[in-house]
């Protein structure tokens, strides 16, 4: 008897646990390239990530000066379009 009722926990465990990878938030992270202009990456981000200019400028300078930047956060679905618009207008980008 003791055994079904630890297999009923393990399933709730189980389930939790599903549901807390369905809310876990991941970063899109930019990252520096050689052939894009700040005008460009600006633009995009103000387009694509729903920056304001202020914020999008910023992101461009940390970009260009350490390599990569961390542009939004939020889940996988919420990332994924916006990580597929960055690379359509040939910005490297990852969700991490």
């Amino acid at each position: 008897m003791s055994f079904i009722k630890f297999s009923h926990k393990e399933k709730e465990q189980e389930a939790f646990d599903s549901l807390l990878e369905e809310d876990k938030s991941y970063s899109l992270v930019l990252f520096n390239d050689d052939v894009n202009t700040f005008e460009w990456v600006i633009e995009c981000l103000m387009r694509i990530c729903d920056h304001e200019e202020i914020q999008a400028e910023q992101s461009a300078y940390i970009v260009h000066y350490k390599g990569k930047c961390a542009v939004k956060s939020g889940t996988w679905d919420e990332l994924e379009t916006m990580h597929r618009s960055l690379s359509d207008c040939d910005l490297s980008a990852e969700i991490a």
